[in-house]
């Protein structure tokens, strides 16, 4: 969408000086008063960093540097949508300091394919809302099952139009186009990727995009095949970074060595990881997870963790019924895993 920047500001200062301040419930609920793209504030880590880009095999800011970005993942939006509101976005940016808010909207388990506007609209809101607090905004279509990411093609492109045309003068949003790919083969995903990017660049020719590898994000290692593959195949697009997932008391050694090695061939995004167990839940093991920091942090891999909600189990950061209130700085209402990446999150960028 285009905008008449001009008088879209006095506009914008016009209703800003008449109007009330009102506590968003939730971006779904927020995105229709929100007609305006909202400003990335000075100093914030997405006005800092700017426009992403791909050098190497490295995440880049607009100045070339290379930069690590870390964050949250919101649980599908479709269940969790109470706890993205006002007063834990403002926790996430200022109390946790993160760069990066990853927006998981599920396609099927009730999420987008039930009722694309709505969701499509969701969407919309938290872009918005990421973009006032100065976060990277990392749109996740998130399919999952089917796990051939093909199924949603049709889909994925007339939600990317929408959200690529409406956002593509802002300079922090992220498309990431599957989700976690499984039981498909590399090639049936490279050509999904092949066939939705030109949608998105038709709209946004410079915005940074990701894509998921087969086997749940592990470049095939979890479906028993190569992660060679990828690097001996790789999708023909520029700009675009590989995703890896991994949950530390599932996924130890092999993995690391793993993303360890693909991360010095292609440019790899971990969009999604937990200190638990690959269900989510389970016991946390933060002396695996302390291993792949380390590796992500001396390698520069960009990550959002799984996941900023109070549900029951161990990977989601806040104690159950967090959500409800309004109280979601410090530590006191969150889980084990929530203090130990919060901690991690706030740790200064090298």
């Amino acid at each position: 969408m285009a905008w008449q920047k001009g008088r879209l500001k006095l506009a914008v200062a016009l209703v800003a000086a008449l109007m009330v301040p009102a506590t968003m419930v939730s971006a779904a609920e927020a995105e229709p008063q929100i007609a305006a793209a909202a400003a990335l504030p000075p100093g914030s880590p997405a006005a800092v960093n700017g426009q992403l880009k791909v050098c190497g095999v490295r995440l880049c800011n607009k100045d070339g540097k290379q930069i690590q970005l870390r964050g949250m993942s919101t649980h599908g939006i479709q269940w969790y949508s109470q706890c993205i509101k006002t007063a834990s976005l403002d926790a996430l940016a200022n109390d946790w300091k993160a760069d990066v808010l990853r927006i998981a909207m599920y396609i099927q388990e009730g999420g987008y394919e039930t009722n694309p506007r709505k969701f499509t609209d969701m969407v919309h809101g938290y872009i918005e809302e990421a973009t006032k607090r100065g976060l990277y905004a990392l749109v996740d279509f998130h399919q999952l099952s089917p796990g051939d990411p093909n199924y949603n093609l049709s889909r994925a492109k007339t939600f990317f139009k929408e959200i690529a045309a409406r956002h593509k003068d802002k300079t922090n949003i992220i498309y990431d186009m599957a989700n976690e790919p499984n039981g498909v083969s590399w090639a049936k995903v490279k050509s999904y990727a092949e066939a939705l990017i030109p949608t998105i660049r038709a709209e946004d020719p410079d915005g940074l995009v990701l894509v998921g590898t087969h086997g749940w994000s592990t470049f095939g290692l979890s479906d028993g095949k190569n992660p060679q593959e990828v690097i001996n195949n790789k999708i023909n697009a520029t700009n675009l970074m590989y995703t890896f997932h991994f949950y530390a008391n599932s996924h130890k050694q092999q993995y690391i060595d793993t993303l360890s090695k693909v991360a010095d061939q292609v440019p790899v995004f971990v969009t999604e990881f937990g200190t638990q167990t690959a269900s989510g839940d389970g016991g946390n093991d933060f002396a695996t997870s302390q291993k792949y920091i380390d590796l992500m942090t001396q390698k520069k891999i960009s990550w959002t963790n799984w996941n900023f909600s109070d549900d029951k189990r161990s990977g989601a950061v806040f104690k159950g019924g967090t959500c409800a209130g309004n109280n979601f700085t410090g530590t006191s209402m969150l889980k084990p895993a929530g203090v130990w990446v919060r901690e991690r999150i706030r740790q200064p960028h090298n």
